[in-house]
């Protein structure tokens, strides 16, 4: 079973260095994260799973790395000027600030608040007599519009002219830069254009750890269809494409479901979005997204810019037109965390003994293997670093080196950062107790099984290497 409370995970990711609160000598800074040594290394093989399954082995995928600052005209044509606002309210007594629509959605459900008009927030709070999470008090003020875009000044004068802002999310990067792909990669439809990168986005109400930040990243892919084809068939095969990447990798299906939006709670360039939940110890959160934007993007950027944003199909120069969107998008740090909570185990061993254990997927833990050294003696160290250069050398695995504490401490610890297989050098490997094994073998300790076999010292980059 995975964790059942997410302060076991955040005890565990301090503890084991995944992450850290944000300038925590200072006194930190309200809902920043920083992701430690493993937490930098899980993140990264999140995202390299992810590039291998979409773009790297796909035919019909390029990517991209855009800028985190672009022209303001940008979000002006994407309508995020205008209408990108979440419904901000005060509590009276305390003047404490949250997002109206959340408050709401804790208590009825997603659904029952899709629809609602920001002149609706207020009452329905009050009606249903919700009150603040800061003082408990149940006096709001009416709701008004926040947006949520991060707003900074390029240039050394602060004025109208330099205002640019951080990007909200990476798909307008990806649609800005159509024409170029099209005239460099010279693409068939359908095709896609993906990009893994920062976004920023000034929530009222952050919380849950790293699900809800104001600095996060994304994984995105824009895929560009032919209109008069079958976007459903694509549809369906992104979201069946998506449900097997997270399944293989770990995730229990059963904890897995699917949310097809309402009508009426579709975003205003959406005619289909779904999301991919997960059941967080919360309860279900988005996880995944999945919309057909149809043309709106490439129209509204075409329509401002002046820039034709049209596809040639080459085998009819004649036949130009917008293709359609279908826009697969996942959260990196809420992949991430999701991957920590369904990995977080606490059992019971045959002797007794517990042990908290992170059952990563083999392809994401962020140590493959630890080499470990039976003892402090000299020459058993020396014998267990020439074992460590050589796996470091002949193959592509993150290995740790580990001599602090016993070896049962130390398995321990290999457990709770989720390291797949140890491998322990004993006298046996030098040849001077035949009681602990053979001469020139070592010990692999399987991290879930709790299995120990012997291999010899010229098998073990075959062994490894097939066990991951």
């Amino acid at each position: 079973m995975p964790a059942s409370s997410l302060d076991q995970v955040v005890s565990l990711c301090k503890r084991r260095g995944f992450i850290f609160p944000g300038s925590a000598i200072y006194g930190g800074l309200a809902n920043t994260w920083d992701y430690g040594p493993l937490g930098a290394e899980l993140k990264n093989r999140v995202k390299r799973a992810w590039w291998d399954a979409f773009v790297r082995c796909r035919q019909d995928m390029a990517g991209l790395d855009t800028a985190i600052l672009m022209n303001p005209k940008v979000w002006e044509a994407s309508g995020h000027v205008s209408s990108f606002a979440d419904p901000l309210v005060d509590c009276k007594k305390c003047k404490q600030r949250f997002r109206g629509d959340k408050l709401l959605e804790e208590k009825l459900g997603v659904e029952a608040v899709a629809v609602l008009k920001i002149d609706q927030v207020q009452p329905m709070l009050l009606a249903e007599n919700i009150p603040c999470p800061a003082c408990g008090s149940c006096a709001w003020t009416e709701a008004k519009r926040f947006n949520l875009m991060f707003k900074t000044h390029q240039g050394v004068i602060e004025d109208e002219g330099s205002l640019a802002y951080l990007r909200p999310e990476t798909a307008q990067g990806i649609f800005v830069n159509f024409k170029h792909i099209l005239e460099t990669m010279r693409p068939r439809l359908p095709f896609g254009i993906a990009q893994i990168g920062k976004a920023f986005r000034n929530e009222i109400t952050p919380g849950n750890f790293t699900f809800r930040t104001r600095e996060f990243e994304q994984m995105e892919i824009e895929y560009f269809v032919d209109p008069s084809g079958d976007k459903k068939m694509h549809f369906d095969e992104w979201k069946a494409g998506v449900w097997e990447w997270y399944t293989q990798l770990g995730i229990a299906p059963d904890r897995l479901r699917v949310r097809e939006h309402a009508k009426d709670e579709l975003s205003h360039y959406s005619s289909r979005t779904i999301d991919i939940e997960y059941a967080f110890p919360w309860g279900w959160g988005e996880l995944f997204g999945l919309a057909d934007r149809g043309d709106f993007d490439l129209a509204q950027h075409s329509k401002h810019s002046g820039e034709e944003l049209t596809y040639t199909d080459p085998d009819d120069p004649k036949k130009k037109f917008m293709p359609h969107v279908i826009e697969p998008s996942f959260g990196c740090d809420r992949t991430v965390l999701t991957f920590l909570l369904e990995a977080y185990t606490e059992e019971t061993l045959p002797d007794g003994e517990s042990r908290t254990v992170m059952r990563f997927h083999p392809r994401l833990a962020p140590v493959d293997v630890a080499v470990l050294p039976l003892s402090k003696k000299e020459h058993l160290v020396a014998k267990a670093e020439e074992l460590y250069k050589k796996i470091v050398h002949e193959t592509p695995l993150t290995v740790d080196f580990d001599v602090t504490g016993s070896i049962g401490k130390r398995y321990r610890r290999q457990d709770e950062i989720g390291t797949p297989k140890c491998v322990t050098v004993d006298f046996g490997t030098l040849g001077e107790d035949e009681k602990q094994g053979d001469k020139d073998t070592v010990t692999i300790r399987d991290r879930d099984s709790l299995e120990q076999v012997r291999v010899s010292l010229g098998g073990i980059v075959d062994a490894l290497s097939a066990a991951r």
